[in-house]
This record gives C-alpha cells, sequence and structure tokens, in this order.
C-alpha cells in the first residue's frame, strides 16, 4: 500500500470534510450541510486561493523565487499567502488597518509576513479603499512585486470552482436546492455557485453579507467582525448571479458562533456565525425537503478574544429584534 505523505503543506489544501448540521438545526424536514474549511492547513478557506494563485503565477512566469506579493488583507488570506509564499521561496506584505485584530496582526507575523499598516480611513469610513491604494502604490514602486488584487483576480472564483466545488460535486449525488455562502470578495461564493449549477441549475444562491457592507448597495456602517462584508463593491461581483442576501449584525453573528459550538462542537469564526444566524432566518422560508448547503470559512481560535468574550459581546449594540430579511437582489 502506498504511503500516503504530502511534501509540502501546499498539497494538504482542499478535501475538506462535509458535516450535516443537525443538532444546529433540528429540523427534520430541511438538510444542511457545511463544507468545514477551517480545516483547511493555514486555518481558512482563503487557502485555496492562495495556493491557485501562487502555482498559476510560477507555471505562468509571472512569479519566480525572490519576488514579494502584496495584499491587502486583515486576516486569513494575509495567512494563506505568507505561508506559502515562503513555501515557495517568495515573501509577503499584507497591508493592514487600525481594525486588525491584534490576534491577526500576530498571526501575520508569525507565519512570516511582512506588515504595511495604514491609518487613513477611506470614503465610505472605512479602510478597505486606503488599503488597496497602498497595495497598489507599494506593487508599483517594486518590478519584482505583484499584487495578489483579491476584489479583482479571476484566479480567486477559479479556485473555488476548481477545487472546492469539484470536491462537493464528488461527494453530493442529490440536489443542492440552496447555497447559502458568507461574501466579502464574492470570489468563493461565485465560484461554487458556477461549479455547482453545472450539475444543479435550480439552486439557489444566497449571499450573507455583513451589516454595513456596501456590496449590495446598503449603506456603509462600522463593523466589528473581520471576515465577511467589504466597503467597497468588489470588481469580481456579479449580481445576476446572486438570488438573494442576508444581512448580519455583529450581536447576531456572534450569536451564531456560540450557537454552532455549543451544539455541533464546531468552533467557527465570525463569518461562520453569520451563515448561521442567516440560516436561521432563512430555513422556514424554504420549501420542506430543502437540502442547504452551507461553508464554515475559519477557525474561531482566531475570534477567542471577539465574539467568544462575553466582555465584547456585551458591548455591541444590541441585535435586530426582527432579524434581517432575505430581499431579492
Amino acid at each position: 500500500m502506498p504511503e500516503n505523505i504530502h511534501n509540502s503543506l501546499m498539497t494538504c489544501v482542499g478535501n475538506t470534510p462535509l458535516l450535516r448540521l443537525d443538532r444546529c438545526f433540528p429540523d427534520p424536514s430541511r438538510e444542511v450541510i457545511a463544507k468545514l474549511e477551517m480545516l483547511n492547513p493555514a486555518g481558512s478557506m482563503k487557502d485555496r486561493p492562495a495556493r491557485f494563485i501562487i502555482e498559476h503565477g510560477l507555471n505562468s512566469g509571472l512569479l519566480r523565487p525572490g519576488m514579494r506579493l502584496i495584499e491587502s488583507t486583515s486576516g486569513n488570506l494575509g495567512v494563506a499567502l505568507a505561508t506559502m509564499a515562503k513555501l515557495n521561496d517568495l515573501t509577503f506584505t499584507a497591508v493592514v488597518d487600525p481594525k486588525t485584530t491584534s490576534t491577526n496582526l500576530r498571526l501575520l507575523k508569525t507565519v512570516g509576513a511582512d506588515i504595511e499598516m495604514v491609518s487613513e480611513q477611506d470614503e465610505h469610513g472605512g479602510y478597505l479603499g486606503t488599503r488597496v491604494r497602498r497595495a497598489q502604490e507599494l506593487a508599483a514602486g517594486d518590478p519584482d512585486s505583484v499584487w495578489v488584487n483579491q476584489y479583482a483576480n479571476e484566479l480567486n472564483w477559479r479556485a473555488y470552482h476548481e477545487t472546492a466545488g469539484q470536491e462537493i460535486l464528488e461527494a453530493i449525488d442529490e440536489p443542492v436546492d440552496f447555497l447559502v455562502a458568507a461574501v466579502s470578495t464574492t470570489g468563493s461564493i461565485l465560484g461554487l455557485a458556477r461549479r455547482l449549477r453545472d450539475k444543479f441549475p435550480k439552486m439557489q444562491v444566497v449571499a450573507v453579507d455583513a451589516v454595513g457592507s456596501v456590496i449590495f448597495g446598503a449603506p456603509p456602517a462600522s463593523r466589528e467582525i473581520p471576515g465577511y462584508g467589504a466597503s467597497r463593491v468588489p470588481e469580481l461581483f456579479s449580481p445576476s448571479e446572486i438570488d438573494d442576501v442576508i444581512h448580519v449584525d455583529d450581536a447576531s453573528a456572534a450569536q451564531g458562533c456560540r450557537h454552532l459550538v455549543a451544539t455541533e462542537g464546531v468552533l467557527g469564526g465570525g463569518s461562520s456565525g453569520a451563515v448561521v444566524a442567516a440560516l436561521q432566518e432563512l430555513l422556514p422560508k424554504t420549501p420542506v425537503g430543502s437540502r442547504i448547503l452551507t461553508v464554515l470559512p475559519d477557525r474561531g481560535e482566531r475570534y477567542l478574544d471577539m465574539v467568544y468574550d462575553d466582555e465584547w459581546v456585551a458591548n455591541l449594540p444590541a441585535p435586530q429584534h426582527e432579524p434581517a430579511a432575505v430581499v431579492s437582489s
């Protein structure tokens, strides 16, 4: 029997398990299945585009050993890029802002990222626009660097289309009625939707966005939980491919995180909690017999001083009395 031993962490990315969330959503008339993306080796679904972009760059000649990757990232993609850059003799600079959590800053530095901190807010009152402009400036000033540009990079959605989407199709035979996923760059939801709709053309796609995010045209507002939502509309965004959107506030996402770990033992990050909160709203509105697929993007250890901290949660604005309704995009 051949040994199943990897020679690089790069090849350990993917093939994450699917878990039926019967304890979290004990409704025998509906099925919720989650792709446990937090079990990727660097801790999140962002391992997929990090690996895909680096491998594509090296194979195409865009990247060469000794070059530098630059990206605006507050956490997971930065951790993944830094981890995989060093495995390929590349370096990585993460452009962050004052709202980046201390945990994520320590993680980025520990896995070898160089840190570039911006301090000026953008026109929406956030920092994303400022971070993106700074990443562009850094790349323009160094001919041996490449700006990843996850919000516009077609390799972002293709990474999920060609890996996670294919894994799901190999594991699931019966139709998927709904795909419910958190959005930021929109790369993961679009990549998965495009692949799954090849086999399940009637599948409905529901985005989970943050209250205060501008992706779907809502007014900008302060947000505390990183990982989902954005203060600018991604170039990748294709609204015609998304059927509905549910906006989730910070307090509801924190409640979702706690419900998930209390019922399933899954310690998920903030966007996982947002997905749980959205599903709590969505499920009663779905037809009896519906099968819902979702994605749990990252690990909860990175949020211990946030959504799992009682004092932090107590200082959040109270969740809406009536959770955000599903509205047509």
